[in-house]
């Protein structure tokens, strides 16, 4: 057995070092591999799968609210992304640029897109003319390239996945309700998909994207006590319109501006996954979100039916997504093995299991076996699928509000960010002196302003005055 807990010895625990325990499950569960490309990895199949299972849901969720997939070039001429200037600015550190096509130098540089707002913006420009012609209700999945300092795989790369919309409407108000009602797709779908739940709030004037005239936020809480912006959702009024010309007639033949939003969740989602859930023995999945619900392992599986009925299990089980894992490894490699890789149920059988006409039902999360009939199995399977995503959504909110703090004075608010991981909800005058001074003495930005407003006090945690706002502070990712 000792060679059993090879995969698991592998990993450092997250008690001794976070950082390096991240890193282990990633590496060990087989979800990337480096590539020769500083801050840029390989998706494998098991990585892969998992955005992909994240893709399906949530493009239907977007597709209910009526947006439509295209796809934007890869490209954007200098001249297009310095058209509005907070945007240009905000990306400007974070730009790779293209200066040569084969040989020869290029008129004009072209910009690897770390976001499509302005090719958007362009193409709006000159698709809409009428109010008819509105609201513009896109989506593309893509990636985009964003060159930072410090690279880690999932939570900041280089190049990395995500979806972008990008909607114009005709008036504020349709612009507003768009943008909050992409926060609540996006919230929804981690607590209802993911199994996380989330803070959802207004970023602050500090905090919001370059060019946005508001930035709405889901913010999740890591085990560590770190927070995680998870999706964003902004609303950019008609400052991209101005800049680009985007004008529509209206019913009384008056030329008017539009109104913009957009949206973006990217594969910085995998890393919440294994950063809410995971555990010492590796990745654990979620059953809504895992690429396979259930291994079936066949104990004694060179024994005459024993794999016969392991492929039948199967077979029943047609309504999961399940597999049989027949290699010839020991079954305590196999076990530790699915651990790893967070598979949410493990089902064994053996002759004796087959003699009694039952299986062994065992939930990764807490390790727990349950014998059940053979006759059973389906529907044992699917209550047991069921319970452990509401048991792993409970738990991690359990977590996040235990590691909830309320402060009202500056010196317990300074030494519950430094002695006690987590979210610090405290009171803040609104202005951006007092907001960089938090950040300078206690390492902690502002999360959100989140819509369930509370009143601890009347006075700013940091400088007394007049408070305007709770807000959610905590150091994060």
């Amino acid at each position: 057995m000792a060679n059993d807990k090879k995969m698991v010895e592998a990993i450092t625990s997250m008690e001794e070092d976070f950082a390096q325990w991240y890193t282990d499950i990633v590496k060990k569960a087989e979800l990337v591999e480096y590539s020769g490309v500083r801050g840029c990895v390989i998706l494998r199949p098991s990585g892969y799968a998992i955005w992909e299972n994240i893709q399906k849901e949530l493009d239907a969720r977007f597709k209910a609210t009526d947006v439509e997939n295209v796809y934007m070039p890869m490209f954007i001429p200098e001249s297009l992304l310095n058209k509005e200037k907070d945007h240009v600015e905000g990306f400007a550190p974070e730009v790779a640029w293209v200066t040569h096509g084969g040989s020869e130098a290029l008129q004009e540089r072209l910009c690897v897109r770390p976001t499509s707002e302005t090719l958007f913006c362009d193409l709006y420009s000159k698709i809409v003319e009428s109010y008819r012609d509105l609201p513009k209700l896109y989506n593309q999945w893509c990636s985009v390239v964003r060159w930072e300092k410090t690279t880690r795989p999932f939570l900041r790369s280089l190049e990395f996945l995500w979806q972008e919309g990008h909607t114009a409407h005709a008036t504020a108000a349709e612009a507003e309700e768009r943008t909050q009602q992409m926060l609540n797709v996006y919230a929804d779908f981690c607590e209802e998909i993911l199994a996380i739940p989330m803070i959802k709030g207004r970023k602050t004037d500090k905090e919001k994207f370059a060019g946005a005239h508001a930035t709405y936020t889901i913010e999740a809480l890591m085990h560590d006590g770190k927070a995680l912006q998870s999706g964003t959702s902004h609303n950019f009024g008609d400052g991209f319109a101005h800049a680009f010309d985007i004008t529509y007639t209206d019913k009384e033949n008056k030329l008017q501006h539009v109104h913009q939003t957009s949206w973006g969740m990217s594969t910085r989602i995998i890393g919440a996954i294994i950063m809410v859930h995971g555990d010492n023995s590796g990745l654990v999945l979620p059953p809504r979100i895992a690429p396979c619900q259930v291994m079936i392992v066949p104990i004694q599986q060179k024994k005459e039916g024993v794999l016969d009925k392991a492929f039948e299990i199967k077979s029943v089980l047609s309504n999961f997504r399940v597999k049989v894992d027949d290699s010839d490894k020991s079954p305590g490699w196999k076990f530790s093995e699915q651990e790893m890789r967070g598979i949410p149920m493990r089902i064994e059988i053996g002759p004796k299991d087959i003699e009694a006409g039952q299986a062994v039902l065992v939930r990764r999360d807490t390790g727990e076996k349950t014998i059940v009939a053979l006759s059973d199995i389906s529907a044992a399977v699917d209550t047991m699928l069921v319970q452990i995503q509401q048991d792993m959504l409970e738990k991690a909110r359990a977590h996040r509000d235990s590691h909830s703090y309320e402060t009202t004075d500056y010196e317990t608010f300074k030494e519950t960010v430094a002695n006690k991981p987590g979210f610090v909800k405290a009171m803040w005058c609104g202005d951006l002196a007092c907001e960089e001074k938090i950040k300078e003495d206690t390492g902690a930005s502002s999360r959100c302003m989140p819509f369930e407003q509370e009143a601890l006090s009347n006075t700013c945690v940091c400088c007394g005055k007049q408070a305007k706002a709770l807000v959610y502070w905590g150091k994060s990712y």
